[in-house]
């Protein structure tokens, strides 16, 4: 493993744990030349579906653009960076045991929306507003009516 801050190729690992979940190990590595540390994360390279963008294109599934998006729509909001790992561990976990070797975004995006409305409803509705992408102030009203009218059924309090 390369030095992130010398570049030296000949680094050790000097403790290795098990991640909380299990399926990681975190490993404290020290540089052979500079004797500066720093720390890597191992875990299962698993088989993930393309993902299937509007244009049709196919890319790779990619957990660190749906965690900026959900921090981008919780930003400011009561939630942490843990919670968002583990929706999105959780969501990989489902593409993973679908066996399916693509997915529409669309679908990503239904699920990204139902893990942030079950998180924080201020950070659904910022979510909801960019992927939806509502064309009036309208359609707007109507998904925060639904969204109301969810919480009176449920009996939950709007946050």
């Amino acid at each position: 493993m390369k030095c992130p801050f010398c570049g030296f190729a000949d680094t050790r690992v000097v403790d290795s744990r098990l991640g909380k979940e299990g399926n990681n190990i975190r490993r404290r590595r020290e540089c052979g030349d500079c004797g500066k540390r720093f720390t890597t994360y191992e875990r299962v390279e698993e088989t993930l579906p393309l993902v299937i963008k509007k244009d049709g294109r196919r890319e790779p599934f990619d957990r660190t653009k749906i965690i900026a998006g959900m921090q981008r729509a919780c930003e400011k909001r009561p939630v942490s960076i843990s919670t968002i790992e583990h929706a999105v561990d959780q969501l990989e976990l489902r593409l993973q045991e679908s066996g399916e070797k693509e997915i529409d975004a669309s679908r990503i995006g239904t699920e990204v929306m139902a893990a942030l409305h079950d998180m924080d409803e201020v950070a659904y509705v910022r979510f909801a507003s960019v992927y939806r992408q509502f064309k009036d102030i309208n359609e707007f009203m109507a998904e925060l009516k639904d969204l109301l009218a969810q919480d009176e059924k449920g009996g939950r309090q709007s946050g």
